[in-house]
């Protein structure tokens, strides 16, 4: 996996009825793009994630995520 700042993390909901949950990559804190990445949620709660294989990482930067 590999991103960089402004990138979007979606985590796919892993059961039926759960959502997925898109945030902001706001810092990669791995080398060369690699998690952990700390991020950003559209309520301005920011931790560190290591994304799993539920996740995919979205080049868009900024603008529309859905």
């Amino acid at each position: 996996m590999h991103a960089s700042k402004g990138d979007r993390l979606v985590v796919h909901g892993r059961a039926v009825g759960n959502s997925d949950r898109v945030v902001e990559i706001v810092e990669v804190l791995g080398k060369d793009g690699n998690p952990p990445y700390r991020v950003r949620a559209d309520n301005g709660h920011e931790t560190i994630m290591t994304p799993g294989p539920d996740s995919v990482v979205d080049n868009r930067r900024g603008g529309d995520h859905s």
